[in-house]
């Protein structure tokens, strides 16, 4: 008889259940003892960022924003910390969806209807801002047919739980390397959000002016919606002070169809960057702050 643990198989198993089990005990919080673990979980964890990386989130926060050193520690401490109520809420999924429309409010749904009822689908493009993974399932919850772009997880247990999880709240789930089918289900009808944040290598993105710097952009939100001239909603999540949250969907941003179509897609997008830029200086720290946001620039 061979090892248990021969080819690997179990071990991610062994990770699926662990994440369950996980899962099983937040769900057994109330939802200030959630917020408090989840808390405290974030401030235990901030020392156990490399040096570098939080160095570089400071640095960013002070040239973005111009403020003082000591106000960009906080904001770059804070971006990190959220994280800790933000995974237990993801945790508590199952107890939490029967509650979605309760613990967040819907700003601008009316555009996210109105764009839906043209026939050619959505864009909703979003960022790696508040609960993010949240607003895509309150969004589902209250009817919207809504497509979420995953990244595989390299821990194959764990992509499977988080995408169970997903799924449960009502969402279709893609992941990002499926062009396809983004496609397809845009055509369909569907409302596909995107992640559009990061950074990502110069070849596959276009640069222009955000929060006063060059910095590169994807396209992906941009030529997705030309190509099926559907509306582009930039939709963000904000914690309220009380634990609930509050989600912003702002005006529909059309994708010019002319002959030039690299100036379309780039136009569109300055719009979007433009609309994020806001939230972010509004909100700033429930920004992702620790990722390396300018990193294809200095290369």
């Amino acid at each position: 008889m061979g090892s248990l643990f021969t080819d690997g198989q179990e071990g991610k198993s062994v990770a699926y259940y662990c994440a369950r089990f996980v899962s099983w005990l937040c769900c057994l919080l109330p939802d200030r003892v959630s917020d408090g673990v989840g808390n405290l979980l974030g401030r235990l964890t901030w020392p156990l960022v490399p040096s570098r990386r939080r160095r570089m989130a400071i640095e960013n926060v002070s040239a973005c924003l111009g403020v003082e050193a000591g106000e960009a520690t906080r904001i770059a401490k804070a971006s990190w910390v959220r994280f800790g109520p933000m995974f237990l809420e993801v945790m508590r999924f199952p107890v939490l969806k029967p509650r979605f429309l309760e613990i967040a409010e819907l700003e601008g749904a009316e555009y996210l209807r109105e764009g839906l009822a043209l026939g050619r689908g959505v864009v909703i493009a979003t960022a790696h801002s508040g609960n993010w993974e949240l607003m895509g399932g309150v969004l589902a919850v209250a009817g919207f047919p809504i497509v979420g772009v995953a990244m595989r997880q390299k821990e194959a247990g764990f992509d499977r739980f988080i995408n169970e999880y997903r799924r449960s709240v009502g969402m279709h789930i893609t992941y990002k390397d499926n062009v396809r089918e983004m496609f397809a289900l845009l055509k369909r009808g569907w409302a596909i959000g995107l992640l559009m944040d990061q950074d990502i290598s110069r070849r596959d993105g276009i640069v222009f002016q955000w929060f006063g710097r060059p910095t590169n952009f994807v396209q992906g939100p941009a030529v997705l919606a030309r190509h099926q001239n559907a509306p582009i909603i930039p939709g963000f999540i904000h914690r309220l002070p009380d634990g609930r949250h509050r989600i912003f969907l702002h005006p529909p941003i059309f994708v010019d169809r002319t002959k030039d179509k690299e100036e379309d897609i780039r136009k569109a997008m300055e719009v979007v960057a433009r609309t994020l830029e806001q939230h972010i200086r509004r909100y700033p720290e429930e920004w992702f702050w620790l990722h390396d946001r300018w990193k294809s620039q200095r290369d």
